[in-house]
């Protein structure tokens, strides 16, 4: 049995990813703003170091999988795209490279990053934006995200935040300090799953009609319990080989928007940065967790 941190753990998805993990016999660490045995707010500098240094004491340097659940969602206000960007991306990003060490550690950890189909889903999100949220570089990124309007700024907010921490996972997960050290790397991309959240906004009239107008080709809404069956899915033995991945459970909404989107056969303009990218590779040495499955 291992030990895994789980951020957002308090409810929705977390919470269903915690329940799952405890009956399968593993010990969770539980990371959220209340009702948690790590209680720390993630939208502030010094709450994600708290969280980060109380999980790595209580795990005494050594974690099995991470899970990084904890996101704020499109709400009205005037701070909410500055605290989405601070949970959404430097929630996770943070935690992740405090904890990659005590991750190493296990030669064979797994971690999860939830992403969302917001990602394919929200135009108009400039990759300028995510740029400057990968760099860390925020108020950048919130003017830039402010030019679409008040109104409109929570939802792009919460976009670009997806959009980064996608590419951060994908741009880390292949490198010799991830994938060369033994952890697989990966991130689910939910689509409307019947959280508490949602549930609040299927309150409103206006929002529930919004909400319920958005594609979902299999029809209804998602449930916690099946994306925590996905997730400890990419946590176990069976998920070896996947890196880099950004796994959509989303009903059929991406596929609806975008099915020739990808996969996308390679341009000619990009064959030499392709080509180079082929030369520089090195293979990374076994770690002592890894077991071959070749053959």
């Amino acid at each position: 049995m291992g030990t895994y941190a789980v951020t957002g753990s308090a409810s929705g998805m977390g919470a269903a990813v915690v329940d799952r993990l405890r009956s399968d016999g593993h010990t969770v660490l539980t990371v959220d703003i209340k009702d948690a045995e790590v209680v720390a707010d993630l939208s502030t500098p010094t709450g994600r170091g708290a969280a980060a240094r109380e999980v790595l004491e209580r795990c005494e340097g050594r974690l099995d999988g991470a899970v990084l659940a904890a996101g704020i969602g499109p709400a009205p206000g005037a701070d909410r795209p500055q605290l989405i960007l601070e949970v959404n991306f430097l929630g996770v990003v943070d935690l992740l490279e405090a904890w990659r060490p005590a991750l190493a550690a296990a030669g064979n950890a797994k971690v999860v990053v939830f992403s969302s189909n917001s990602t394919t889903t929200v135009p108009l999100i400039a990759r300028a934006t995510t740029d400057a949220i990968i760099d860390r570089d925020m108020e950048k990124a919130l003017r830039r995200i402010r030019l679409l309007g008040a109104k409109m700024a929570p939802s792009f907010a919460y976009g670009a935040s997806k959009i980064a921490v996608s590419h951060w996972v994908r741009r880390h997960a292949v490198t010799r300090e991830w994938a060369g050290a033994g952890i697989r790397l990966n991130a689910i991309a939910p689509g409307a799953i019947l959280t508490p959240l949602l549930q609040q906004q299927l309150a409103t009239p206006a929002e529930a009609k919004r909400i319920k107008a958005f594609p979902v080709p299999i029809g209804g809404f998602g449930d916690p319990d099946h994306l925590a069956r996905w997730v400890t899915f990419m946590l176990s033995d069976a998920a070896d080989f996947l890196c880099g991945s950004i796994i959509f459970v989303d009903g059929g909404s991406d596929a609806w928007f975008r099915a020739s989107d990808w996969p996308r056969s390679l341009s000619a303009r990009r064959v030499p940065g392709y080509m180079r990218r082929m030369r520089s590779f090195r293979p990374y040495p076994p770690t002592h967790g890894h077991s071959d499955h070749s053959g």
